[in-house]
C-alpha cells in the first residue's frame, strides 16, 4: 500500500516481531505521538496492527487517501468490525497509558473475548531504536537546535528578567523552524518550549520528572519566574529542539558577569563527566553503570550536594529522546536497560548553586555501532552575556 512509505513498513515490522515474540495477535494505535511513529501522519481514528500481514487505517478526519484494502474511511471506531474479526481474537494490545478510562472501555468493547496487554510499553520499548529516517530528521532538528543557540548572546540586554530573555530565544526558536509544541510521556508532565534558569530559581523543585525545576507560573510551575538578570549570576538556556517531527536536547550555560570560582569548578566537572562517561559509552553498555559512574565522579569531587538540584535532587543523569522528550532508556541506577546502536540519549549532569544558579551542559547523543557520537556540538564553556 502506498500509505506507508519504507521506513514506517520497518516500524510496522519491528512491532510485529515484538508482537510475535509475546504472544499478542493484534495492536491498537490510536495517540497522535504513535500515530506518527507507524504512519507520519496524525489523523483521528486509529491503526489496528496485527501480528502478521498488513496493518489497516480507520480514518473518521481528514480523509486524505484513496480508500484501499488498508484504509477505510469510518464515522465512529465501531466500525472496525465491518471489516476484521475482532470477536475471534484472543489477545489484542491497547494504549493503556495514553488514554482515558472512557476511551479504553469503548475499545475493549471491539475485542470481547481477548486478553488485554498495554501497548504503551510495546510502542516505547520499539521507539527505543531509531530508524534511518528518524535519525536524518533527529540530525536535521539538532542543526536547527545548534543553529538557534549561536544566537542567545545576541539576544540579551541589560535589565532583562529572565522570562524576558527566554521569550526572546523561544521567538528566535519559532523563527528558525520549532513547531512550538513538546510531546511528554506521562499524563502529568507539561513543558513549553524548554526552560531558562538563573539565580535562586535554579534549586526551586518543580512537580515535573524534568532534571531541575524552577518555580515558573501558577498554571505551569516550571522554569523562568520573572527573576532580574543581575552580575554573578548563572543563567542555564534549557531551550530542547522541536525543530520538526523529532526532539533534540540541548542546554548550555551562560553569565551575567563573572561568575565564583566554585560556578567554574562545578561547570568544569560536568564537562568532564561528558568527557569521560560518554567515552566509556557504547552498545552493550549499562544505563545504571552510567550514572553510577557520574555519581562517582561528582562524590569524588565534593559536588553531591549541588549535584541534579538542592531542594529535590533528580536521580537520574540523561534520558532516551524522539517523538517525546522523555522516552526510553533512562539514566538511573536501578535502570535494567543497555545502550544499542540507534538509541538517541540526552546526557545533562548539572550542578545548582545557591544565589547563583545552575551550571553545567547536556548534549544529545547517537549510539553508534562502536560508541557515541555528539549531535549537539557547540561551544559548552560559560560565555558571559555582557561581553557579547
Amino acid at each position: 500500500m502506498e500509505f506507508l512509505q519504507p521506513d514506517y513498513r520497518l516500524r510496522v515490522a519491528k512491532l510485529q516481531s515484538l508482537l510475535q515474540r509475546q504472544g499478542i495477535e493484534a495492536l491498537v494505535v490510536v495517540s497522535n505521538v504513535n500515530l506518527l511513529y507507524v504512519c507520519g501522519e496524525v489523523f483521528a481514528g486509529l491503526a489496528f496492527i496485527p501480528r502478521e500481514g498488513e496493518p489497516q487505517f480507520f480514518i473518521r478526519r481528514p480523509q486524505l487517501h484513496p480508500e484501499s484494502a488498508a484504509v477505510h474511511y469510518v464515522r465512529k471506531i465501531e466500525q472496525i468490525t465491518e471489516y476484521i474479526d475482532t470477536a475471534a481474537l484472543r489477545s489484542v494490545a491497547l494504549e493503556l497509558d495514553e488514554q482515558s478510562y472512557s476511551d479504553i472501555q469503548r475499545q475493549r468493547k471491539l475485542f470481547p473475548k481477548a486478553e488485554l496487554h498495554n501497548a504503551t510499553a510495546l510502542l516505547r520499548e520499539v521507539r527505543m531504536v531509531k530508524t534511518p529516517l528518524e535519525l536524518e530528521q533527529i540530525r536535521e532538528g539538532a542543526r536547527h537546535h545548534i543553529a538557534t543557540y549561536a544566537t542567545i548572546p545576541s539576544l540579551y540586554r541589560d535589565g532583562m528578567t529572565d522570562r524576558d530573555l527566554q521569550i526572546e530565544i523561544e521567538r528566535e526558536m519559532r523563527r528558525r523552524g520549532s513547531i512550538g509544541i513538546f510531546r511528554c510521556f506521562g499524563s502529568a508532565m507539561e513543558i513549553y518550549m524548554g526552560s531558562l534558569l538563573t539565580g535562586d530559581n535554579a534549586g526551586a523543585p518543580s512537580p515535573y520528572d524534568f532534571a531541575l525545576g524552577g518555580a515558573g507560573s501558577q498554571a505551569l510551575p516550571l522554569g523562568s519566574n520573572g527573576t532580574p538578570l543581575r552580575e554573578g549570576q548563572a543563567v542555564m538556556v534549557d531551550m530542547a529542539g522541536n525543530y520538526g517531527v523529532y526532539c533534540t536536547d540541548m542546554t548550555r550555560t551562560y553569565s551575567i558577569g563573572h561568575l565564583s570560582d566554585e560556578a567554574y569548578r562545578l561547570h568544569e566537572l560536568s564537562l568532564e563527566i561528558h568527557r569521560q562517561v560518554m567515552q566509556k559509552a557504547a552498545p552493550g553498555t549499562s544505563c545504571a553503570d552510567l550514572y553510577n559512574e557520574s555519581l562517582r565522579m561528582v562524590e569524588e569531587a565534593g559536588a553531591g550536594p549541588y549535584f541534579m538540584g538542592t531542594e529535590l535532587q533528580a536521580q537520574f543523569v540523561g534520558h532516551g529522546l524522539g517523538l517525546q522528550i522523555n522516552e526510553l532508556p533512562v539514566l538511573m541506577g536501578r535502570s535494567k536497560d543497555t545502550l544499542q546502536p540507534g538509541m538517541i540519549i540526552a546526557f545533562e549532569p548539572k550542578f545548582v548553586l545557591p544565589h547563583i544558579g545552575a551550571v553545567g551542559i547536556e548534549n544529545t547523543y547517537l549510539v553508534t555501532e562502536t560508541g557515541i557520537e555528539n549531535l549537539t556540538p557547540a561551544p559548552e564553556e560559560i560565555i558571559d552575556l555582557t561581553q557579547r
